[in-house]
């Protein structure tokens, strides 16, 4: 008994669906099993691979979409042709999809972020946790105090290029921090300013070596200057005649509430230190 290799060809055209079901489990099963053995190595080796099983998967399923496509093509072929007259209908009704791979292509062409990176999409910021053709997986970051929100935002791909992407990564480790103090009038807080100074530069003096090499770093990449690493303090007036004190520290992102607390701690000491004495020099 001969197999017919003709016939068995043949078997399978007339069969695409159960073809077609077979691909479909065969792909994602495989897609699966290489997850899976790269998170386990990621693990061993303790290694963030996020980026490398992202890529997989949009892999994976571009191989699916494709196949599925050379299998169906002709009957998808037949179906454009029987639809000819409502294509631009079909495309207006599509547009957020069609965006949407086109702000992936986009996106992944350009390189603007990967997995892992902190980026800001329009008012959404947050850390890249996924990437795939149709939507972007972020975990918000609320960008005043740098800690994560417990949320998780899913943003269409339309966004990246209907609005401005910006890539915050190098926020992730250090970040510029800069902060407004509020006071009336009562004190010159010029008086204390150096004092003010030196303090704050004590707070930040065991980072500041590494400081110095990543601001140099960012200069370097960004081929701008930046604030720091050395503290900076305005002193300005608001609107209502009350001084406001603007403070700048270069500073590990973790650390920046925490060196912003103690700063605020001298800052008020200072202040009503001053306070105290000009009121004893009115007295007497």
């Amino acid at each position: 008994m001969t197999f017919d290799i003709g016939a068995a060809v043949q078997w399978i055209l007339q069969h695409k669906l159960l073809l077609s079901i077979c691909l479909i489990i065969l792909l994602l099963s495989c897609r699966q099993w290489l997850i899976g053995l790269i998170r386990k190595r990621a693990k061993r080796k303790a290694q963030d691979k996020r980026h490398l099983v992202n890529t997989v998967k949009n892999a994976a399923n571009l191989s699916l979409f494709v196949l599925l496509l050379g299998i169906w093509s002709s009957e998808l072929q037949n179906l454009a042709l029987s639809i000819a007259a409502f294509t631009v209908a079909i495309v207006l009704a599509t547009r957020e999809f069609i965006q949407c791979i086109t702000g992936f292509i986009y996106a992944t062409s350009t390189r603007i972020f990967r997995v892992g990176d902190w980026i800001q999409v329009g008012n959404h910021s947050g850390e890249v946790i996924e990437s795939d053709w149709f939507k972007l997986t972020l975990l918000e970051v609320d960008l005043h105090n740098y800690e994560y929100s417990g949320k998780t935002l899913t943003l269409p791909n339309n966004l990246l290029i209907t609005n401005p992407v910006k890539n915050l990564n190098f926020l992730k480790r250090y970040s510029t921090h800069t902060f407004v103090l509020v006071r009336d009038q009562s004190v010159n807080p010029f008086t204390f300013k150096d004092e003010l100074l030196q303090r704050a530069a004590a707070h930040c003096e065991h980072f500041k070596d590494v400081a110095v090499r990543y601001s140099n770093l960012i200069q370097k990449r960004l081929e701008v200057p930046i604030s720091g690493p050395e503290p900076d303090i305005r002193l300005t007036t608001n609107h209502l005649g009350d001084t406001e004190a603007r403070i700048t520290i270069f500073c590990p992102t973790e650390q920046a509430i925490e060196i912003e607390q103690k700063i605020t701690q001298d800052y008020m000491a200072l202040w009503f230190e001053h306070k105290l004495r000009n009121q004893q020099l009115v007295k007497s």
